[in-house]
């Protein structure tokens, strides 16, 4: 039996953050979860996907997160509970339907949690997904141990309800991918039956009074949270600093207390619930302190709430000093720790503390330095990838004409840097290197000389492409579309999506065929394989000196992770010592130094290339590109 699915009412588990998630929506009785794969989210609908048979529950990777949420929503429509789960992008992308949905009103309990990255650590962005909250007039939630992660998301679906409307809940990336202890709580029996009633339309029409309504639903949403057990304080009577805090800062308030030994000077405010601001607890707590400190990542939402709400209030209140991100006190940008949290306690207390002597990190570098190898950002070894982009780099040299590559997100964003020689020259959004490329394949009536390549990968095509495609076809753009057909959403999990033949629950689906889609918006197709290196060089070479519209080159291989899990190694690669001269090799080490595959290790002692067997994944496109002919591959 799968772990969240038990029900053993008072067990204690060891759960990630996600997985709290996915427990508390089971709890809450979801009957409906409806995600786009993105991290630091990707895990809540992953987990329930597999125990969406034995739980009755319908899972889906949905193809973009606004279909996502529409999906979740027909269920709270039809007066079941519903689940979407997206990162902070993927707001970006459900916001159309949502600033609708908000003045519509729900049905069922519809919970919509969306995972930030602080620090970026796995996104093109650190948005602080907050401010929808404030913008859409939605209850927003903010988790911050992996117990309140399961509780908060069940009570999240009851809030929903009482409300009629969807509720925001927060995590980030620490919250998420971390693991503590969970008690689990009952299962319950799903009982019931959907029906849409269509007596009682949802329209957004006519909205002002929806949006006055809407207003009202806010001001109840506040009175709840007054009396809700995820605010509370911390600390003594009269502290000499308040720490106001919510989400991961929580935790790493405590633990900063706890090692600075303050915890009878300071007290910490913990807030779990947002937006609105539940005012008279946040007015109390005011009262303690003459000093504020916000803890929070990224933006200062509960800084600059908090300020707001005291400037109504600052006669009674009298004077107080606030220190946050506004005053550069905390760091604007960027992930928090408890270290950092530690450093700017001690300055504000006077506190000397030192975690460990000076000298251990140097010493600690110093005495590892040989024992860890140096490794930089890169494609997997064996990656369709990383041959695609060495065809187009040798295809834009040969083609001389100073072409470029536009891109965005995802596993080929890595394009930009060495491992992708540089190739990739723009990253925004999924689907804006095809969007730019509509707009740049217009200017060669100004005078634009240079050729224009796009690239995306196939589930970013589904999710985004597709519109951009049928833009560049209609309105005449000239530019190839290098379409990295590898079989799975890689960068997220390998999740599944419409190319792939599978559902989230692993049944079979049918398969939306990449060519036939671009045929069908009007570009003309070929396919090629990037590990035939010189054919596709070629082939690319000859299709950026075709100036006739919109064209598209799938370049199809599964991803190497997959792929060598269900079959193994396709290509048995070594290295002929006879050949390989290293560096008085002609190709100066093509292989090592510029190609760069984690498979290939330059060996100092003999002064050569050899193939690492635990890394190599035998896809042998570095005997192909070895000029000297010193790689050699016979088929496993």
């Amino acid at each position: 039996m799968n772990i969240i699915s038990r029900d053993e009412p008072g067990r204690v588990d060891l759960l990630m953050g996600n997985e709290a998630v996915a427990r508390g929506a089971l709890e809450a009785g979801v009957s409906v979860c409806a995600a786009y794969p993105g991290n630091p989210s990707s895990e809540i609908v992953g987990v329930l996907a597999r125990v969406a048979g034995e739980m009755g529950l319908h899972v889906e990777w949905s193809v973009n997160e606004k279909v996502a949420l529409e999906v979740a929503a027909a269920a709270s429509l039809a007066g079941l509970r519903g689940l979407c789960t997206m990162k902070q992008n993927g707001l970006n992308v459900a916001a159309d339907f949502l600033f609708n949905l908000n003045l519509s009103g729900c049905k069922g309990g519809l919970v919509l949690l969306v995972a930030d990255d602080p620090g970026a650590l796995s996104s093109s962005n650190e948005e602080d997904s907050r401010a929808f909250a404030r913008i859409g007039g939605l209850p927003l939630l903010e988790l911050s141990t992996f117990q309140e992660a399961k509780e908060m998301t069940r009570w999240a679906f009851e809030l929903s309800e009482s409300l009629s409307l969807p509720v925001l809940v927060r995590s980030v990336t620490r919250v998420s991918h971390a693991r503590g202890n969970v008690t689990l709580g009952e299962l319950p029996r799903r009982e019931t039956l959907p029906r849409f009633d269509p007596e009682r339309p949802f329209v957004s029409l006519p909205v002002v009074p929806n949006h006055e309504a809407l207003r009202e639903k806010l001001q109840r949403a506040r009175e709840i949270f007054e009396a809700s057990a995820f605010n509370f304080y911390r600390g003594p009577e009269r502290p000499e600093l308040l720490l106001a805090t919510s989400g991961s800062g929580w935790l790493y308030c405590l633990e900063a207390l706890v090692n600075l030994g303050v915890e009878d000077r300071v007290g910490i405010l913990k807030l779990g619930t947002t937006w609105p601001l539940p005012e008279a607890v946040v007015l109390e707590n005011l009262r303690r302190a003459d000093r504020i400190l916000f803890v929070e990542e990224v933006d200062p939402f509960l800084e600059d709430n908090v300020k707001a709400l005291f400037a109504d209030h600052c006669e009674e209140l009298g004077l107080k000093r606030f220190l946050g991100k506004a005053d550069g006190t905390m760091p604007a940008v960027g992930e928090l720790d408890p270290d950092l949290v530690m450093r700017v306690l001690q300055d504000l207390m006077e506190i000397p503390y030192e975690a460990r002597p000076a000298d251990y990190a140097a010493k600690a570098t110093q005495e590892t330095a040989d024992l860890v190898p140096a490794r930089s950002l890169g494609f997997c070894a064996g990656c369709p990838h990383r041959a695609s982009f060495w065809s187009v780099h040798n295809a834009l040299a040969l083609d001389g004409r100073d072409g470029f590559l536009l891109g965005d997100i995802g596993c080929y964003s890595l394009a930009m840097g060495p491992t992708g020689f540089g190739t990739m020259k723009t990253l925004h959004a999924m689907g804006s290197g095809t969007g730019l490329a509509c707009g740049f394949g217009q200017l060669h009536r100004f005078g634009l000389e240079q050729p224009v390549l796009a690239v995306c990968g196939d589930s970013t095509f589904y999710h985004a492409v597709m519109p951009a495609l049928a833009n560049a076809r209609y309105n005449g753009a000239d530019f190839l579309l290098l379409l990295l057909d590898n079989s799975a959403t890689a960068m997220t999990g390998f999740q599944p999506h419409p190319g792939t033949g599978r559902t989230a629950a692993g049944g079979e689906a049918p398969v939306l065929a990449l060519e036939a889609l671009c045929e069908a918006l009007g570009a003309r197709v070929e396919v090629a394989d990037p590990f035939d290196v010189k054919e596709t060089t070629g082939t690319i070479l000859r299709l950026l000196r075709d100036r006739e519209g919109v064209k598209v080159l799938i370049l199809r291989r599964e991803c190497a992770l997959v792929r060598s899990r269900r079959q193994g190694k396709l290509f048995r690669v070594e290295v002929d010592p006879e050949k390989c001269l290293g560096d008085r090799c002609g190709c100066n080490r093509l292989c090592t130094r510029v190609f760069r595959c984690p498979g290939l290790v330059w060996d100092r002692e003999n002064q050569r290339t050899r193939i690492d067997e635990a890394i190599c994944t035998g896809c042998g496109v570095c005997a192909d590109i070895c000029p000297e002919s010193a790689i050699r591959k016979e088929v496993a």
